[in-house]
């Protein structure tokens, strides 16, 4: 989203955000340069991020040559992956493919980014192939920090999934809830700060909740927490113990919630005071990075993430390679979809502008967080960015989070909000009509 954003009223916020989605964003309205500068753009990742950065390229620019690099032919969402978990929704829906990016222009490959040559400004594929660019922006995800947490390496999330990237593992996650034993403990491992989208552990146990007391309610949650404190947790506890009792039990790290070994295979976690936890179910979380090609490309720092320039997200490391979404360090923009595609306009408008040979525009952006607690039953919080003495910084009375008193009504207004906000986004970013 480009400057001259009103600051609204939370209500008016999220009323419009959950309607409009990404078409808030950079606007949707903004007239297409078509001049006669081009160049080339190469775009790494097909998610909220890449996709939409390829496809405002294009309606930006039509002229300019613009490449997506992603190594699957659909991409599926981790937002609302928790409710095909609690049984609300079909896993088809998480599914998304490339035909509008296609229609207008971008030329997709399907192959993995390997590596880079920012001083050549090449990009190699694991094909072996080479792609030249003028402008490369990576939106590459997260990866998992194998063995970050003693025991938890690639194999050991086939028998405890993650499920924090979409796909495989959240099928995996999925047939082990079925199977799972009424009377059983789902236990989930929360990881610290900083992670792909803060309340998604929370609105996980609230949505295996939903499933375990329609189909197994002498079953328990147990949250096994890295974090003293997390998003939304007045709101969250609130709904847990009004909509199942005392069915979800959270254990933070001052008392004993921080796990640091797995054993897998045997469905058992260990804490930092030695207290060992078996499960019928466990769902890891572990910590998490920018993924592996921003490391080859030079662009992370010694956190692991990736700092950017807030104005264009160019990285702060290497020229001409932008970095938008979860790997970046954006705070207090959170990693969420909705900033993705909202950090993904403003980097295409700034490229634009660049191989115009102009400045680009002042960039401010919005993101609201939903989160389903129960069918009926949503919470959220918003917030509206701009760039203050060259950092991002959240603009002073906007956004908010969920009333603590909401009405019913209320509740299942945000939750119905929720849903539009997917389907909006879904289609903004690939085109997707979703029913």
């Amino acid at each position: 989203m480009m400057s001259g954003i009103p600051i609204l009223t939370r209500r008016q916020m999220l009323k419009t955000i959950g309607h409009l989605a990404g078409a808030c964003a950079l606007g949707v309205s903004t007239p297409l340069l078509a001049s006669g500068n081009a160049g080339r753009v190469v775009v790494v990742g097909g998610g909220f991020g890449g996709a939409t950065a390829a496809k405002y390229l294009k309606r930006r620019n039509p002229l300019i040559e613009v490449t997506l690099i992603e190594p699957s032919p659909q991409f599926y969402t981790c937002p609302f992956s928790n409710l095909y978990l609690g049984g609300l929704r079909d896993f088809d829906a998480q599914t998304h493919g490339f035909d509008e990016l296609r229609r207008l222009g971008v030329r997709v490959i399907q192959d993995y980014a390997q590596d880079v040559d920012a001083v050549g400004k090449k990009l190699k594929l694991a094909t072996g192939a080479q792609i030249g660019y003028d402008k490369l922006v990576l939106s590459p995800g997260i990866d998992i920090r194998w063995n970050a947490l003693s025991g938890y390496d690639e194999a050991a999330a086939q028998l405890a999934p993650h499920a924090w990237k979409a796909g495989q593992q959240t099928l995996i996650l999925k047939r082990q809830l079925d199977a799972m034993p009424d009377g059983g403990v789902f236990l989930m491992v929360a990881p610290a700060n900083p992670f792909r989208c803060p309340p998604g552990p929370y609105e996980r146990a609230s949505m295996v909740a939903h499933y375990l007391k329609t189909h197994k309610p002498k079953s328990k949650i147990l949250i096994l927490d890295a974090k003293n404190n997390f998003s939304k947790q007045t709101l969250f506890m609130d709904g847990w113990k009004r909509l199942y009792g005392d069915m979800i039990e959270w254990v933070p790290a001052n008392k004993d919630g921080n796990v640091i070994r797995v054993d897998a295979e045997n469905l058992i976690v260990e804490t930092e005071f030695n207290v060992k936890h078996k499960a019928s179910v466990l769902n890891v979380i572990p910590p998490q990075s920018a993924g592996v090609i921003a490391q080859r490309a030079g662009v992370t720092n010694k956190s692991g993430w990736v700092p950017v320039q807030a104005q264009s997200f160019e990285s702060s490391q290497v020229p001409d390679i932008y970095v938008v979404g979860d790997a970046t360090i954006a705070a207090p923009m959170p990693k969420s979809g909705f900033c993705a595609n909202a950090q993904a306009k403003v980097a295409a408008a700034a490229i634009v502008s660049a191989l115009a040979g102009k400045e680009a525009a002042t960039a401010s952006w919005a993101n609201t967080c939903y989160s389903l607690i129960g069918p009926d039953y949503g919470i959220s919080v918003a917030g509206v960015y701009g760039v203050s003495e060259g950092k991002i910084v959240e603009i002073k009375g906007s956004g908010g989070v969920s009333p603590r008193d909401a009405s019913d009504d209320i509740r299942k207004r945000e939750a119905d909000y929720g849903v539009a906000w997917y389907n909006a986004i879904a289609q903004d970013t690939w085109g997707t009509k979703v029913s």
